[in-house]
């Protein structure tokens, strides 16, 4: 019989946020796959489960994909982990379902289960309307990132990005750069360790927040989620 593929959110912070259900099946398990097997192992111990893990990223061969697609085969039920989060949300989880359903089709048995995401923990605290948002996920650190920045200006509905701390300073200059060249002014939303004891949402104009930023060290310390939308037209190119 063919073995089930299980996709487990797990806490993005705060250890309580997984679900009764994520802890039954994470100990039921045959095997945990998961971005970075000693995060993870953090997560499991915590909760005493002592499934084993296995490590399955962005950069998995071949060799680990038919691994565990044999693994299926000989009927052993896994469950695929990001380091924090829903598993396929900016992370490779997406590639690992894709290979599942093209080796068995129809006869695939794959269930994604509810829990902690950054996206959708973030989007309510703006206070926006959020029933239509576009989501970029992390922007490219180089090549590309310019014609994606320009991109965010073009979407009608607020856009969610993720961004790491040695590059928040670097987008906030380039979101000002982008105001003044196409006359538009933009709101942010940046949240700062979302779910942890220093949780933090900052708002302000790009300008307004990368003052703040070269002020406070605090701030710069942690993982974000940068919320943004255009206010409206400015007067002219210089506002």
């Amino acid at each position: 019989m063919l073995g089930t593929l299980y996709l487990i959110a797990t806490p993005i912070g705060n250890l309580e946020d997984l679900t009764y259900r994520a802890h039954r099946i994470l100990g039921e398990v045959d095997l945990v796959l998961c971005e970075d097997t000693r995060n993870t192992k953090k997560l499991l111990d915590h909760y005493q489960i002592k499934t084993a893990t296995k490590s399955f990223h962005q950069h998995s061969d071949a060799r680990r994909f038919n691994q565990v697609l044999s693994a299926l085969e000989s009927g052993q039920n896994l469950a695929l982990v990001s380091d924090a989060g829903t598993p396929g949300i900016s992370d490779p989880g997406a590639a690992l379902v894709a290979a599942v359903r093209e080796r068995f089709a129809s006869e695939a048995k794959i269930f994604s289960l509810p829990g902690a995401s950054a996206v959708t923990v973030a989007l309510p605290l703006s206070g926006w309307p959020v029933d239509r948002f576009c989501f970029f996920g992390f922007l490219p650190h180089k090549k590309g990132r310019q014609s994606r920045l320009k991109e965010l200006l073009e979407q009608r509905y607020p856009v969610l990005i993720y961004e790491s701390k040695h590059r928040l300073a670097k987008l906030l200059e380039e979101l000002e750069i982008l105001e003044r060249e196409f006359g538009v002014q933009l709101e942010l939303m940046i949240a700062r360790e979302l779910t942890k004891m220093f949780e933090q949402t900052y708002f302000g104009r790009p300008g307004d927040l990368a003052r703040l930023l070269s002020e406070d060290l605090d701030m710069a310390k942690g993982e974000f989620v940068v919320l943004l939308r255009q206010a409206k037209k400015s007067a002219n190119n210089n506002d």
